[in-house]
């Protein structure tokens, strides 16, 4: 048995020996390259496998390839992520090319439909805008995020609280959401809930009193935090403006959802990427000063007429809003990326600094950023690890400007300062007092601090795992957690050397406030995703997931008076006060959601959002946020034909999304005072209510989206109807609770409107290409349900113009008092409608691309006029265009009306048309690139771009997009004597290598 074996085993032997050198020669090795079509650039890390086997090999960085098959001829697969799979028959052993292309599928662009899916946009049942990194900084570097998403989508009505470099905007998207709550949208970058809060820690009050008055709201005018993200980091932008399409994100989405994607590094050759940008900005437009004469400034008060004439023969007439307003800021950012990625890791890398400074000294803003973003596919591209990390130190000085009761901000006392006045300091550096007002503003604008200081860190993480995949089924698991945490450092200081800190003008003998905020927001989530196809491509997507966030802030701000010296030091004062805010919260949640295609003809969705949160009234209590959609894309059908027309796509869409109670809300919060020298609780006027419901908005939209002419024109049409249910308001107490007033869930709102956009590539050339974009929109609103009496707020009352909650009116509905003392509607906030238009052409190697932006209706109350009128410097102050009866001047009129209570003329159109974006660049042609710079660059870029050079409006001060008050619910288009805005002019350079 034994020898028949080692026979056996010696006959095996010899046949092997015998077939070996002809199984050598059978082997042949295929060698080549793998190019990408069109461009003809080489296609790095792509599959190169012999069909049919698991023999198989990857291109090098260069495309290049070396491969050994059994036998000639065979037949090779190229595969790549974005490409299509291509396969060629190779017929003998060589050299040889593969050609391959990206696919169809990659280049059309995806929007979100869950927490955890996309869906190629052709199949989109919502209207979901998307702004590209092109559109977004690539025309010309914005201040900020928000600001950069101006006339860019429809849908939006952006404001500023301030032009000072480092934002302060508030964005409301499809009209009014609530009246005392967030109006904000939700901001997710990279799956992280990044934080957007503007606190007020600076302490501003206890200088200007600007709460004391009218309006008792904060008006330190902070920057919201939404302009620390580096607009260059991003690579898209999509806005889930309605709850039909931001349904899916629940109890924190009534006001929009805004995503974020930041740039990811790609397969290839590192990259290093460097741009440098330095500009300069201007005023917008100036008001103008008044033309005296040695009467009229007689008329500001005895002995005026003699200054001024002084003053005019010495050639010392002053020009204050020039010498306040005329600086030509600076604007220095510069920008540098590495990306590149092997076959398995992607990596992105970068850095910014951006340096803006204001038009008024001793302002402007600074902020550096690195990011860091990796992707790595493991266990055969079965799981995939994403890691995305920014730091953010930014420093933002705002000035002291807009509202205040005390005279003392720089608008305020310039409002009443003459150009015959003598503010500049002696040799020694000191100022004279302002004999026109209560604070030097020159002073003012030299000395004083009020700096935000921010540094932040934003982690995401992402793990992608497919647990289960065949020919026809697959499942996901994705989990994601993100944390966003900053600190915010607020420092006022108003020395005592400022005409209004001085003991003998009733000053505090100088102010110090420091404020300091530790937020840390945090997201947790867990989804399954599972996809289904059957053999009539019928699909479906099934997902479902749990949902956690955490949010908190502490803040805590000390103000300091009587300062010894001139020290700073918040333990050199006399008099020190405290005051903290602070605030947990914890959302938990989970959603469901079945997407289902049929041969991309019918294309539907259902989900459903539960919510329960800390927030509540009862903290373990569900709220239910539905979606439905549905799209149909007839061209797809057989009875489709219509020659001209590639796409005509109908869709229709319902979705809730909720919006918390604001602060103070639920719960009565008790303050502390001493009464006889004890310890002692004030309960506060305005009573919170623990059992009452977030407020709930519901939305229906429609629409149709087509293509012309092998979608050389593009056309979507969108209409939709949102209402906000459980509006929480202020409702009258009963007079035996004690208290004044309470929050209770008391009315309902509507917004209608319509969007509309139409886009064209008009012309297509070798060597000219015009692209071009119009984009039309309205939104109305009503208050549908008022359970309390109406109420006028938002503004300073019924004599200057306010915003007034009437049931069957407009909910940003102006009203005031008119010369005969009846309430009347004076305007409304809300434009009668936006449009844009956006153009880019390109002529060899040149690029102009513009934006204009017009705004036709919504009104603003203007009470800047009011206060140069009263301080008779009002540039329009001897016309006679404001009286209907042409009798009295403009100032008189104005100042008449207001001691009767009438407030017609401060109600003005903010209506305007502007050259928001332009650009013009040339990219150094790939001949003369390589002679100066051989193959080291591959693309270089200079240019100009500028915003806003070109301004139309009749609205009778700086800029009609303003706004006192912030984002702070309806209180927008109220103007005080703000920091104006600007123009930029900026000169470019871009270079990869």
């Amino acid at each position: 048995m034994k020898k028949q074996t080692h026979f056996g085993k010696m006959k095996i032997l010899l046949l092997l020996l015998l077939f070996f050198p002809v199984i050598l020669f059978a082997q042949e090795t295929i060698t080549g390259k793998v190019v990408i079509q069109g461009s003809g650039e080489p296609g790095a890390f792509v599959n190169i496998i012999e069909d049919g086997t698991n023999n198989g090999t990857a291109t090098d960085i260069d495309g290049n390839f070396s491969i050994t098959v059994s036998a000639v001829p065979v037949t090779l697969r190229a595969t790549a992520l974005g490409f299509t799979d291509t396969t060629v028959t190779v017929q003998a052993a060589g050299d040889i090319t593969i050609e391959i292309a990206e696919s169809s599928e990659a280049l059309e662009e995806v929007v979100v439909t869950g927490l955890a899916t996309s869906v190629k946009r052709s199949n989109a049942a919502n209207a979901v805008a998307s702004v590209s990194a092109e559109d977004l900084a690539g025309l010309t570097p914005p201040q900020t995020l928000d600001g950069a998403l101006a006339g860019k989508f429809a849908g939006a009505l952006i404001t500023k609280s301030s032009g000072a470099p480092g934002g302060g905007i508030a964005v409301k998207l499809r009209g009014v959401t609530s009246i005392n709550g967030n109006s904000q949208p939700l901001y997710i970058v990279d799956g992280v809930y990044v934080n957007n809060n503007s606190i007020s820690a600076a302490g501003l009050n206890a200088v200007s009193g600007a709460s004391g008055g009218g309006n008792a709201s904060n008006q330190d005018n902070p920057s919201n935090r939404i302009a620390d993200i580096n607009p260059d980091d991003i690579e898209s932008v999509e806005i889930l403006k309605g709850a039909s399409a931001a349904a899916i994100y629940g109890a924190r989405a009534a006001a929009g959802v805004v995503i974020i994607t930041t740039k990811k590094g790609k397969r290839g050759q590192t990259k290093i990427s460097f741009s440098q940008d330095v500009g300069f900005n201007t005023i917008l437009r100036a008001r103008g000063q008044r033309n005296f004469t040695a009467a009229t400034a007689e008329a500001l008060g005895a002995g005026n007429g003699a200054l001024f004439t002084a003053a005019q023969n010495n050639g010392t007439l002053v020009d204050f809003e020039d010498e306040i307003y005329g600086e030509k800021g600076f604007i220095n950012n510069t920008s540098v990326n590495i990306s590149g990625g092997s076959d398995n890791t992607l990596f992105y890398a970068a850095f910014s600094n951006n340096e803006e400074d204001g038009i008024v000294d001793n302002t402007g803003y600074n902020r550096k950023s690195i990011r860091f973003n990796l992707d790595h596919d493991f266990f055969d591209r079965r799981a995939k690890l994403s890691l995305t990390t920014n730091y953010v130190d930014s420093q933002s000085d705002r000035g002291f400007f807009n509202n205040d009761n005390t005279g003392t901000t720089i608008g305020v006392a310039l409002s009443s300062t003459p150009p015959w006045a003598q503010l500049f300091p002696d040799a020694n550096g000191n100022y004279p007092d302002n004999p026109f007002g209560s604070s030097n503003p020159l002073q003012t604008r030299d000395l004083i601090t009020n700096r935000e200081d921010v540094n932040r860190f934003i982690i995401g993480s992402s793990l992608d795992v497919k647990i289960f995949e065949n020919d026809n089924s697959n499942l996901k698991l994705v989990l994601r957690g993100g944390v966003d945490y900053y600190e915010l450092i607020t420092t006022a200081i108003f020395p005592e050397t400022l005409q209004f800190q001085k003991p003998s003008n009733g000053g505090l003998n100088g102010l110090s406030a420091l404020g300091t905020t530790e937020n840390k927001d945090a997201n947790y989530s867990a989804f399954l995703v599972h996809n289904y196809t059957t053999a009539n491509d019928l699909s479906f997507t099934t997902q479902g997931g749990l949902t956690k966030q955490t949010f908190s802030r502490n803040t805590v701000r000390t103000t300091t008076t009587d300062l010894i010296a001139s020290q700073t030091n918040l333990d050199q004062g006399a008099n020190t006060s405290v005051t903290q805010f602070r605030q947990e919260q914890e959302d938990q949640g989970f959603f469901v959601q079945e997407e289902l295609n049929y041969q991309d003809k019918i294309i539907g969705t259902l989900g459903v959002r539960g919510d329960k949160s800390s927030n509540n009234g009862d903290a373990n209590e569900l709220f239910y946020y539905p979606k439905a959609s549905a799209a149909v894309n007839l061209h797809n059908f057989d009875f489709w034909k219509v020659p001209v027309m590639n796409q005509f796509k109908v869709r229709a869409a319902y979705g809730e999304a909720g919006n918390f109670a604001p602060n103070g809300a639920l719960f009565t919060a008790y303050t502390n005072s001493l009464i006889d020298g004890n310890v002692g609780i004030i309960v506060p006027l305005t009573l919170g209510d623990p059992n009452i419901t977030p407020e709930r908005q519901k939305e229906f939209e429609i629409g149709f989206d087509a293509s012309f002419f092998d979608s050389r024109i593009g056309l979507e049409f969108s209409y939709y109807n949102k209402t906000v249910d459980d509006l929480i308001l202020r409702a009258n107490a009963e007079p035996s609770s004690g208290f004044g007033t309470r929050f209770a869930n008391a009315g309902n709102l509507e917004n209608r409107g319509i969007e509309i956009s139409l886009n064209a590539n008009v012309i297509e050339k070798d060597n000219f290409n015009w692209s071009t974009n119009l984009i039309f929109f309205t939104n109305d609103s009503e208050i549908t349900q008022l359970d309390v009496a109406a109420f006028n707020l938002g503004g300073f009352g019924a004599g200057l113009g306010t915003f007034r909650i009437e049931e069957g009116k407009s909910a940003t509905q102006i009203v005031g008092n008119d010369a005969n003392g009846n309430l009347v509607v004076l305007g409304d906030a809300a434009p009668d409608f936006q449009m844009t238009w956006s153009n880019n052409l390109n002529y060899k190697d040149f690029t102009l691309s513009f934006l204009w932006h017009w705004k036709q209706g919504g009104d603003n109350i203007n009470l800047t006029n009011l206060l140069t009128d009263f301080g008779g410097t009002s540039p329009d102050f001897d016309g006679f265009d404001v009286d209907p009866a042409g009798a009295t001047a403009n100032g008189p009129f104005r100042i008449g009306a207001f001691r009767a209570g009438n407030a017609t003329p401060f109600v003005e159109d903010a209506s305007y048309l502007r050259l928001r974006e332009i650009g013009l660049y040339y990219n150094l042609s790939s001949k003369i690139r390589e002679q100066i710079f051989g193959k080291y660059v591959s693309n270089l870029k200079v240019g100009f771009s500028g915003n806003n050079l070109i301004n139309v409006f009749d609205y009778n001060s700086y800029d009609p997009e303003v706004s006192n008050f912030g984002s702070n619910g309806l209180s927008t288009g109220v103007e005080v004597t703000p920091f104006p805005s600007s123009k930029r002019y900026l000169f470019h350079l871009a270079v990869d290598f």
